[in-house]
């Protein structure tokens, strides 16, 4: 995106979208048919804001929702959010992250038996997730020997 008044391209989308999976989605990474239309739709959305009469600020804000719908809530973060506050004696705060990717395997019978939605981290089940993961990364570390 090249100016105040450039239209970002699907490449822009596209680097936003993979940064943000980056940090807290790290096993969509792989998933190219995944980003690819997740980028062309906020794009098109851009590009269809802008000719309807929208400005740049707007046409941003409705292809951000677009791009990162879904993905507000995420398994990685909680599993490094448990990390550091119940392991932190454990894994060092800066090995969380790979640990958690380590991890996700290990997670994901418990994840997967939850409804995961935007806003799932102030819901009330979120509480109780986040015991059962602690339970299940407690478990692994004693089967491991990690101490």
């Amino acid at each position: 995106m090249n100016g105040k008044n450039a239209i970002p391209d699907i490449s822009y989308f596209r680097l936003s979208l993979m940064d943000f999976l980056r940090e807290s989605h790290p096993e969509l990474l792989t998933d190219n048919a995944f980003i690819s239309a997740r980028a062309e739709a906020a794009a098109e959305t851009y590009s269809q804001d802008i000719q309807g009469g929208g400005n740049h600020i707007e046409a941003a804000e409705q292809a951000n929702a677009i791009l990162f719908v879904g993905l507000h809530f995420s398994k990685h973060d909680t599993l490094v959010n448990i990390l550091w506050n119940e392991f932190a004696n454990v894994i060092p705060e800066d090995e969380a992250k790979s640990w958690a990717i380590r991890l996700f395997p290990e997670c994901e019978n418990v994840f997967s038996q939850y409804f995961l939605t935007d806003d799932f981290a102030y819901e009330p089940e979120y509480e109780l997730l986040y015991t059962e993961l602690t339970g299940v990364i407690a478990i692994y570390f004693e089967e491991h020997g990690i101490q």
